[in-house]
C-alpha cells in the first residue's frame, strides 16, 4: 500500500494589523518526486559549445577577417616582388611579344623584341658603370674630401683674419665635426624604434597593394564583394570570366598572353544602363564556343543570363558583350511618347515609330514604309500590345486605312471601331472565313492598283491579322473542296498571304500578322521569309527562334528563346532594315513601350478627329457569285452573233462590280472548253448567241444527271 506522507508547512497570519506572529501548522500531501534528470556526459556538452562557438556566424567573420588580411599583405609581397621583377628583367617584353604572337600580330612582335633589345643594351652598361664605381667613388670621395676642408679652411682663415683670432682658423671645420657626430648621435637614438616601424610600414604597405587588387580568395572577401552583386564590369573582370568559360584554348591562350589577357579587350563603353566591350579571342576559339556559354559567362560576371548579350560584329573572331547592371533589365522604360505628347503625328512615307528603347536606352524607332511585318512570340507575352503600338502611331496618318481580323475576339482592336475600314473579331472558324476573305479582297485591291496607270499614288493600305495561327490551321474547305487553312497551293489564306508579299509593297497594301508559338504547321516557311520586319518576343526552343527570325539573325546572336517568358514581357528581338541596327549585328534587342487599353482609346480618339467619319464594315458580305455563261448567254439576247468587245461592254453593264475589270483574257477563260469560244467573223472576233446557248444547256444537263447520280 501506499502511505499518504504530510508535509508540516508554516503559514503567515491573515490579519496584516496583528503584532504578534504565530506559527500556523498546515498539512498538505507531499508532491510526488521529480523525474530524475538524465545526466548528459561532460565531453558531449563540451563539444555542443564548441560547435556552437565555431559555427557562429561572428566566428566565421572573424576568421574570413584574419585569413584576408593575412593574404591581402602576403599577395601583396608577391605583387610587388612581380612588379619588381618585371622592372629589373625583360619579363615584361617577352610577355608582350609571346601575346603578340598568339594573337598573330608579328608586327607588334618585332616592336616588343626590339624594344627588349634596348632594354638589355641599357642594363648591361649599367652593369659595366657598377664594375668602375667603387674606383670612380673613392676618387671622388678623395677629391671632394680635399676640396671640402680646404673650403672650411679657407672659411676658417677669412673668420680669423676680420675676428682678429687665429683660433678662428678651425671654426668651421670644428662645427662641422660637431654636426656629423649630432647625426650620428639622432641615429644611435631612433635606430631601435626604426627597426620596429620600418618593418611594420612595410607591412602595412603590402597591405595596401593586395587590399588593392582584392587579392584573397572569395570565401574571405567581405560578403558585398563576394557576391558580387552590382559589381562594376572592369577589364580583369571580364578576363577572368572568359578565362573560366571552360574553353581550354582561350584559358591557355589567356595564360601565355603577357598581359593576362587585356589585349583582347576593346574600350569598355557605357551604354545604356549597361556597359559594352569587343573582345578579339585568340587563334584556335571560335565565336560559337563563347555563344554556346552565355549562361557560364553570365555567372563568371556576377550577373543573370538575361543581363548578358552576345553578338556578332563585323570584325573576325570577335564577340561583343553587352552587360546590364544588376537588376537594371527588371525596370520599366516609361510610358510611350504616344501617350504623353498629344500633338504627336505619324508620316508613314517618312515618319518611324517610337516602339520603345534598345538596351542602351536609346530610343527605338521602326520604319514601317512597305514593309510586310510579323510578330510572333509565346502566349501571354506582350505580342498583342507590340503590334498594336505601331498601329496606333501609323493611325495617327490619316491617309493610312485599316483592315484589321483579330481572331483573339477579346476586344483587344476594339478601339479601331470607326477608324478601320474593316474589323473582324472573333475565334471561330467562321471568323477565319471572314478574316480569309479579308485578305482575298486586299489580293483584288493590290492588283487594282497594279493595273492604275504608271505613277499612280496609292495610300496605304495595313491588313493586320492577330492570332494568324489560327488561319493556318483552320480545318474549314470551301465549295470547292480548297481549304481556307494549311500551306499548300490550294489553302485560300495561304495563297492571299504569299500574293500580297509578292506584290504588295509596291503599291503599298501591306501584311502585318501576329502569331503564337511558331511551327511549320502554323507558320509556313513561305510566309514568315516574305516580311521584312521580324521580331519575336520570348519563345521555347532555338528552333523556333530559327523559325521567327532567320537563321543569319540566331547565328548572329539573336537569342529570343533566352528571354525570361513572364518576365521579359514586351522585350523583343527584331531583325529589319526599318530600325537602325549596330554595323556588324544582324539584330536589335528591343524593350517596347507598354500601351493599355485606356491609353489606346485616347490615342484613337485623336485619330479619329483627324479624319472623316468612317463606318466599319464587321462582317464581308459577299454578294452570291454570278453564273458567268448564264451572263454571257442573257447579254447575247436574240443576236446571231455579237463582237467580244461588246460583250464585254455588256457584262459590265449587268454588273460593274463583277465585270468591270474584265478582258478578253477573262472571256475567253470563261468559254474555253464549252465548245462556245470566240471565232473570227469577217476578220474580227465575236461570240455566238447559238453556241452559248448550246453550251448552256449541255451544261445544266450534265449538272442535273450528275445531282441524280
Amino acid at each position: 500500500m501506499t502511505e499518504n506522507v504530510v508535509r508540516l508547512v508554516k503559514t503567515p497570519p491573515t490579519d496584516p494589523e496583528s503584532e504578534v506572529t504565530p506559527t500556523v501548522l498546515t498539512v498538505v500531501p507531499d508532491a510526488p518526486p521529480a523525474p530524475p534528470v538524465p545526466l548528459v556526459p561532460l565531453w558531449v556538452r563540451s563539444g555542443r559549445a564548441v560547435k556552437t562557438v565555431v559555427t557562429h556566424e561572428g566566428t566565421k567573420s572573424a576568421v574570413r577577417a584574419v585569413a584576408r588580411h593575412s593574404l591581402y599583405t602576403f599577395n601583396g609581397g608577391r605583387i610587388v616582388a612581380r612588379r619588381t621583377w618585371d622592372g629589373k628583367t625583360g619579363a615584361r617584353y617577352e610577355r608582350m611579344i609571346r601575346t603578340a604572337e598568339a594573337a598573330g600580330n608579328l608586327e607588334a612582335a618585332e616592336e616588343w623584341e626590339e624594344r627588349l633589345s634596348r632594354f638589355r643594351q641599357a642594363r648591361h652598361h649599367r652593369r659595366m658603370d657598377l664594375l668602375h664605381s667603387p674606383v670612380e667613388a673613392a676618387k671622388g670621395l678623395a677629391v671632394g674630401t680635399g676640396v671640402g676642408i680646404g673650403v672650411l679652411v679657407a672659411l676658417g682663415v677669412v673668420m680669423a683674419i676680420n675676428n682678429h683670432d687665429i683660433g678662428d682658423v678651425i671654426t668651421p671645420l670644428k662645427a662641422t665635426i660637431e654636426f656629423i657626430a649630432l647625426l650620428i648621435r639622432i641615429v644611435q637614438v631612433t635606430w631601435g624604434t626604426a627597426l620596429i616601424v620600418g618593418p611594420l610600414l612595410a607591412l602595412f604597405a603590402l597591405w595596401a597593394v593586395g587590399s588593392k587588387q582584392q587579392a584573397a580568395p572569395a570565401w574571405a572577401l567581405p560578403a558585398n564583394v563576394r557576391n558580387g552583386e552590382g559589381e562594376p564590369i572592369t577589364p580583369s573582370i571580364v578576363v577572368k570570366a572568359l578565362r573560366d568559360l571552360g574553353v581550354p584554348a582561350l584559358r591557355n591562350a589567356i595564360k601565355d598572353m603577357g598581359d593576362a589577357g587585356a589585349s583582347m579587350l576593346g574600350p569598355i563603353r557605357i551604354a545604356g544602363c549597361g556597359v559594352e566591350v569587343d573582345v578579339t579571342l585568340p587563334s584556335g576559339v571560335s565565336t560559337i564556343e563563347v555563344q554556346q556559354r552565355r549562361r557560364k559567362l553570365a555567372e563568371n560576371l556576377a550577373r543573370h543570363e538575361h543581363e548578358v548579350f552576345i553578338t556578332i560584329p563585323q570584325a573576325a573572331r570577335t564577340v561583343r558583350l553587352w552587360v546590364a547592371d544588376s537588376g537594371a533589365l527588371d525596370e520599366p522604360i516609361g510610358p510611350s511618347p504616344l501617350v504623353t505628347d498629344e500633338t504627336m503625328t505619324a508620316d508613314y512615307g517618312k515618319g518611324k515609330a517610337p516602339w520603345g528603347q534598345d538596351l542602351r536606352g536609346d530610343m527605338a524607332a521602326l520604319s514601317v514604309y512597305q514593309r510586310h511585318l510579323l510578330i510572333t512570340g509565346l502566349s501571354n507575352q506582350g505580342k498583342t500590345v507590340a503590334l498594336r503600338s505601331l498601329a496606333l502611331w501609323l493611325a495617327l496618318d490619316k491617309s493610312v486605312q485599316f483592315w484589321i481580323g483579330d481572331l483573339k475576339g477579346v476586344g483587344d482592336w476594339g478601339m479601331f471601331d470607326g477608324l478601320a475600314t474593316v474589323l473582324i473579331q472573333g475565334p471561330t472558324d467562321d471568323h477565319v472565313i471572314q478574316v480569309t476573305e479579308m485578305v482575298e479582297d486586299a489580293v483584288e485591291e493590290m492588283n487594282r492598283r497594279i493595273q492604275a496607270p504608271p505613277g499612280t499614288v496609292f495610300p496605304a493600305l495595313i491588313v493586320i491579322v492577330d492570332e494568324a495561327q489560327m488561319a493556318f490551321m483552320c480545318p474549314v474547305v470551301d465549295d470547292e473542296k480548297r481549304p481556307y487553312g494549311g500551306a499548300k497551293a490550294t489553302s485560300r489564306y495561304f495563297m492571299a498571304v504569299r500574293k500580297i508579299h509578292n506584290q504588295g509593297r509596291a503599291v503599298n497594301v501591306l501584311m502585318w500578322q501576329g502569331t503564337q508559338d511558331p511551327t511549320d504547321q502554323n507558320l509556313p516557311k513561305l510566309v514568315r521569309e516574305g516580311a521584312h520586319t521580324r521580331a519575336s518576343l520570348a519563345l521555347g526552343t532555338e528552333s523556333q527562334a530559327r523559325m521567327a527570325l532567320g537563321d543569319k539573325a540566331v547565328d548572329g546572336g539573336a537569342a529570343p528563346n533566352l528571354l525570361r517568358p513572364g518576365l521579359d514581357q514586351g522585350t523583343l528581338v527584331l531583325a529589319s532594315s526599318g530600325i537602325d541596327i549596330p554595323a556588324g549585328q544582324a539584330s536589335i534587342t528591343v524593350r517596347t513601350h507598354y500601351i493599355d487599353d485606356d491609353a489606346a482609346e485616347a490615342i484613337t480618339d485623336r485619330a479619329k478627329a483627324m479624319r472623316d467619319g468612317i463606318t466599319t464594315l464587321r462582317v464581308i458580305d459577299r454578294a452570291e457569285e454570278r453564273d458567268a455563261l448564264a451572263d454571257i448567254a442573257s447579254v447575247l439576247g436574240d443576236t446571231p452573233r455579237v463582237l467580244t468587245q461588246e460583250v464585254l461592254k455588256r457584262l459590265t453593264v449587268l454588273d460593274t462590280d463583277t465585270y468591270g475589270g474584265w478582258s478578253f483574257t477573262d472571256l475567253t477563260r470563261v468559254l474555253d472548253g464549252t465548245g462556245a469560244e470566240p471565232y473570227k467573223s469577217d476578220g474580227r472576233k465575236v461570240v455566238g448567241a447559238e453556241r452559248v446557248a448550246r453550251a448552256l444547256a449541255s451544261r445544266d444537263t450534265d449538272g442535273s444527271a450528275s445531282a441524280a447520280e
